[in-house]
C-alpha cells in the first residue's frame, strides 16, 4: 500500500469518527462546531507549513544534499508517513496529499507555481513576493490562492531556473534574464531593488507553436492579410514588428518566420533563446551576460556582427534595444534582405523615432536626416501589434516605409484595424481592413513568382 492510500485510510477513519460524534449532537450544536472548523481550518494551513518542514528536515539529515532527484522523490513517500505517524492527532485534519504534493513539486519542478506551469491555458506568471502570485489566462490578469513559504522559497525557485543557465542572481546583480527549458521568457528581479521581495516573472510559450491559421482563428489578422504577409516574407522583404509589452511580437515574429523557405540559412539572435522554427537550417545565437567578475559579456550587438560572416540567408532578431539597430539596418542595406525583427513602440512612426534613438546609443555622430536615410533604405515593412483591454492581441497596421520627402519618413498603411464599439461582454469590436493603397513592392511580388491578387485590398483603384 503506497503513502497516500495509507493517509487516506488514517483520514476516513478520523473522518468516520468526526461523523458518529456529530450525529450525537444537536442542531445548535452543529451550528458552533461549524464556526470551530473555519479556525481549525486557519490553523491548519500553519500545521501543513510545519508537516512540510519536518520532511524537509529529515529528508536533508537522512539523503543530504545529494542530486539523485528520484532517489528523493522516492524516500518521501516513508520519510513523510514516519513523520505523521509520530503524532497521528495533530496532522489529523491536515490535508497531507497536498504537503506530499509540494514537496514533489519542489523537488522535481518550480515549487508551487508548478501546477501553473504545466496548465496550458495559463500564459503569464507573475510572483510578487512569496504572498502574491498572479496570472494571465485568456487576456486577463487574475490573482491565485497560491503562495510561497517565504522569500528564501522564490529565491530557491529562481536560482533553479537560472543556474543551469550559468547565470547568478545576488545582491551584486539583481536582475537577470533567463528562460525554461521550454523556451519560456524568465526575468527576476530581487532586493534591494524589489520593495516585496524576489519577483519572478514568466512568459509562457505555447508547447505547440502557432501558426498562421492559429492567428486567424484568435482574430489578430485576417486571411488577405496572412496572405500578404505570407508573400513579403517569401519576396525576402525587411519586415520589423512593432508593439508595446505583451502585445504578441515574439508570437508573430515566430509565425512570419514560419513563412521562410526550408532551402534557406537562418541565423537568429536573442537575449534568451524563444523561437521556434521548424526549418532544418537554423543557427540560434544567445548572448551572454557578464561573469560574476563582471567580465564576458557577448552583448546581442556584437552577435548581430558576427552573423555577418556567417553566410546567413535571413537574419532574425528577437528584439531591438540599442545600438544593435545600427548593425542590423546597415545588414539590410548590404544585401541581407529578408531580415525580421521586433522593437518596443505604440505607432509604426513611434517605430522610427526609437530606432532613430536606438542607432544614436551605438555611439555613432550621425545627422537625423543620414539615419532617416538609412532606415528607409533598410526597412520596407512595418508590421504594428497591439494588446486590447479585452485580452485580445491584434495587428492593428501593416505600413509600408516608402521614402522620404525632405527629412520626413514617409510611411503608408496597407492594412488597419478598424474599431467599432464594445459588445456587452466588454469584447472590442473591429474589423481589419485594407486601404486599397497599392505597395511599391508589389511588383517584388511577381519577381518571385508570388500570386498575390489585388482583390484582397477591395480597391477600385488597383
Amino acid at each position: 500500500m503506497g503513502l497516500l492510500d495509507r493517509i487516506n485510510d488514517t483520514q476516513n477513519l478520523s473522518a468516520d469518527n468526526s461523523v458518529a460524534r456529530q450525529k450525537t449532537t444537536s442542531e445548535s450544536s452543529f451550528v458552533a462546531n461549524e464556526g470551530k472548523s473555519k479556525k481549525r481550518a486557519g490553523t491548519s494551513n500553519v500545521v501543513e507549513r510545519e508537516l512540510k518542514a519536518r520532511i524537509q528536515r529529515k529528508i536533508l539529515e537522512q539523503l543530504g544534499n545529494t542530486q539523485d532527484v528520484d532517489m528523493v522523490v522516492e524516500q518521501i513517500d516513508p520519510i513523510a508517513l514516519e513523520v505523521v505517524r509520530k503524532d497521528p492527532d495533530k496532522y489529523r485534519f491536515v490535508n497531507v496529499q497536498k504537503v506530499i504534493q509540494e514537496l514533489i513539486n519542489d523537488v522535481t519542478g518550480y515549487g508551487p507555481i508548478n501546477p501553473l506551469l504545466l496548465d496550458s491555458d495559463v500564459t503569464e506568471v507573475m510572483v510578487n513576493g512569496p504572498d502574491m502570485v498572479y496570472i494571465e489566462k485568456k487576456g486577463k490578469i487574475q490573482l491565485t490562492d497560491i503562495k510561497f513559504r517565504d522569500d528564501d522559497q522564490v529565491m530557491q525557485v529562481i536560482d533553479k531556473i537560472v543556474a543551469p543557465l550559468g547565470r547568478r542572481i545576488d545582491e551584486s546583480s539583481p536582475m537577470v534574464d533567463a528562460r525554461l527549458p521550454d523556451g519560456s521568457r524568465v526575468n527576476a528581479i530581487i532586493p534591494p531593488l524589489s520593495l516585496v521581495g524576489p519577483v519572478l516573472t514568466i512568459r509562457k510559450f505555447a508547447r505547440v507553436p502557432y501558426t498562421i491559421e492559429d492567428l486567424i482563428n484568435m482574430k489578430s489578422l485576417n486571411r488577405e492579410m496572412a496572405v500578404f504577409l505570407n508573400a513579403c516574407v517569401k519576396a525576402r522583404l525587411n519586415v520589423f514588428i512593432s508593439g508595446g509589452t505583451g502585445s504578441g511580437k515574439t508570437t508573430t515574429l515566430n509565425v512570419l518566420s514560419s513563412f521562410i523557405p526550408n532551402d534557406e540559412r537562418i541565423v537568429t539572435i536573442e537575449d534568451a533563446a524563444e523561437l521556434q522554427l521548424g526549418q532544418e537550417h537554423v543557427v540560434s545565437l544567445e548572448s551572454r551576460p557578464p561573469n560574476i567578475e563582471g567580465t564576458g559579456e557577448i552583448p546581442i550587438r556584437e552577435l548581430v556582427r558576427n552573423s555577418l560572416r556567417m553566410r546567413p540567408d535571413r537574419i532574425i532578431v528577437g528584439e531591438c534595444r540599442g545600438g544593435e539597430a545600427l548593425d542590423m539596418l546597415q545588414a539590410m542595406n548590404t544585401g541581407h534582405d529578408g531580415s525580421l525583427a521586433t522593437g518596443h513602440a505604440n505607432s509604426p512612426r513611434d517605430m522610427l523615432a526609437r530606432l532613430e534613438t536606438m542607432v544614436l546609443m551605438a555611439g555613432v555622430e550621425l545627422p537625423v536626416k543620414a539615419i532617416r536615410q538609412q532606415i528607409v533604405g533598410a526597412l520596407d515593412l512595418i508590421v504594428q501589434q497591439a494588446r486590447f483591454k479585452d485580452g485580445t492581441r491584434r495587428i492593428t497596421n501593416i505600413t509600408e516605409v516608402q521614402d522620404m520627402e525632405g527629412d520626413v519618413v514617409v510611411l503608408q498603411d496597407i492594412f488597419t484595424f478598424q474599431q467599432e464599439g464594445i459588445d456587452a461582454d466588454g469584447k472590442i469590436l473591429g474589423d481589419l481592413k485594407a486601404t486599397g493603397i497599392r505597395p511599391r513592392f508589389y511588383d517584388k511580388f511577381k519577381q518571385y513568382g508570388l500570386n498575390v491578387p489585388s482583390s484582397i485590398f477591395n480597391s477600385e483603384r488597383w
